[in-house]
C-alpha cells in the first residue's frame, strides 16, 4: 500500500506563517473549523461529488467533478473507514503561497483509518465572498 497520498488544489503545502493571526481565540478559526468538518463528513461517506460541489469556487475551477469523484474514490477508499479525527493544529492565514490574499484557515488533523493507523489531513478553509467558509484545498499524508 501506498504510503503517501497528496490532493492539493490552487496553491502548494500551506505550512508557511505568512499574514497570519496568532490568536487561537479568532472567531474565524471556529466557523472554518465547522465548515472542514461537514465537508469531511462528506468526503468520509464517499460522497464525493457532493464533497465537490460544497468546495470553494478556486476548488471547483482547479478539478473537475468528474476527476474529484475519481481521485478521491483511488485514494480514500483503500484507507478504509475513519476511526477517528483529532484536532491537530489550526492556524488563521491572510495570504498563502500561490493563493490571492484573503482569510485562510489551515487545519491538521490527526486521522485514522482501517487500513491506515496514522495519517494526517491538511484543509484550508476559506472565507468567500459571500462570507461562507469553504474548502479549497485538502492534502492527506
Amino acid at each position: 500500500m501506498k504510503t503517501f497520498w497528496i490532493i492539493i488544489f490552487f496553491f502548494p503545502v500551506l505550512f508557511f506563517n505568512c499574514g497570519s493571526d496568532s490568536s487561537n481565540n479568532n472567531p474565524a478559526i471556529a466557523e472554518a473549523i465547522a465548515a472542514a468538518q461537514n465537508w469531511l463528513s462528506l468526503v468520509d461517506s464517499g460522497q464525493y461529488p457532493e464533497s465537490w460541489q460544497a468546495s470553494s469556487e478556486i476548488f471547483r475551477t482547479a478539478i473537475t467533478q468528474d476527476q474529484w469523484a475519481k481521485t478521491m474514490a483511488g485514494l480514500r477508499n483503500p484507507l478504509g473507514n475513519l476511526l477517528s479525527r483529532e484536532l491537530s493544529s489550526k492556524k488563521y492565514h491572510t495570504t498563502l503561497p500561490g493563493a490571492p490574499d484573503g482569510e485562510y484557515v489551515v487545519i491538521v488533523f490527526k486521522t485514522s483509518f482501517a487500513n491506515k493507523k496514522s495519517a494526517y489531513e491538511t484543509i484550508t478553509p476559506m472565507k468567500e465572498k459571500d462570507g461562507m467558509w469553504r474548502v479549497s484545498g485538502y492534502y492527506i499524508k
